[in-house]
């Protein structure tokens, strides 16, 4: 039989937050690992959650050093390329009792009740924003439009088609977004819209390439089973969960 090992140290105690957010096993197998009652397992996630905080590169950290560049040189240290890429992720959640809420996180894409988060990252996968969670019927365009992240005039925001027509929100904003068909409209029923010139094919995989380290960073986040399941616990801890994710990945990135 496996000897329970003790968690009266803060080295356990950390252990023990790390393992829940990388596996997200149940309280009762942690406090069987840890020697720990089931009701105190959570209890010391709760109190440790704070301090590790403190201690690594959370994207509103690096988002406000970033906000602050001036020089080329400053905001080439946070954005290499002056690039920035932008993607929304989603979450399953449990079914909600109350109706409105039922409707409100039904998200068609994924045919579940579903949270999203938004993150920005740079060309090193570095995540320098991150929104708190929306409701998973809004659409990404939605998102950005109410929690956009303040970036430098000179770094490039590299979206997908899901934020076609940022533009008609943000006249002035530096960013890229890949061509779209557009449909013939009202009274050419049964018309295809035309196909994309082979410049524009061109140009869209090209900026998919360019964008796949935001889709790598998300697969970087989603290892951790409390991000990339089902979220078991209530909402409003949500959002401290997702910080702590994104900062322990750039932790990682960094090489801290």
């Amino acid at each position: 039989m496996v000897e329970a090992a003790r968690s009266s140290s803060l080295d356990d105690r950390l252990l023990l937050l790390l393992m829940y957010y990388r596996t997200y096993v149940t309280s009762i197998l942690l406090g069987f690992t840890f020697n720990l009652d089931q009701s105190n397992v959570l209890k010391d996630i709760r109190m440790l959650e704070p301090l590790v905080k403190e201690c690594i590169p959370l994207p509103e950290k690096l988002h406000e050093m970033a906000r602050r560049a001036r020089t080329f040189e400053e905001v080439e240290r946070y954005f290499p390329g002056f690039k920035a890429f932008v993607d929304a992720t989603e979450q399953e959640i449990p079914r909600p009792k109350n109706a409105l809420k039922r409707k409100t996180h039904y998200s068609g894409k994924r045919k579940t009740h579903t949270v999203k988060t938004q993150l920005t990252v740079n060309s090193e996968g570095l995540i320098v924003h991150r929104t708190n969670h929306a409701r998973g019927r809004r659409n990404d365009l939605e998102i950005y439009t109410k929690h956009h992240p303040s970036l430098p005039r000179s770094v490039e925001q590299d979206f997908d088609r899901g934020y076609h027509g940022v533009r008609n929100y943000f006249p002035d904003l530096n960013c890229a977004t890949p061509f779209k068909k557009t449909s013939p409209g009202r009274g050419h029923r049964g018309e295809k819209a035309p196909d994309l010139t082979p410049e524009q094919k061109a140009y869209n995989t090209k900026l998919s390439k360019a964008r796949v380290v935001v889709e790598h960073t998300i697969s970087r986040v989603k290892k951790f089973n409390i991000f990339g399941t089902e979220f078991r616990n209530r909402l409003k801890h949500y959002d401290v969960m997702t910080d702590l994710v994104c900062g322990l990945v750039n932790f990682r990135i960094l090489g801290a």
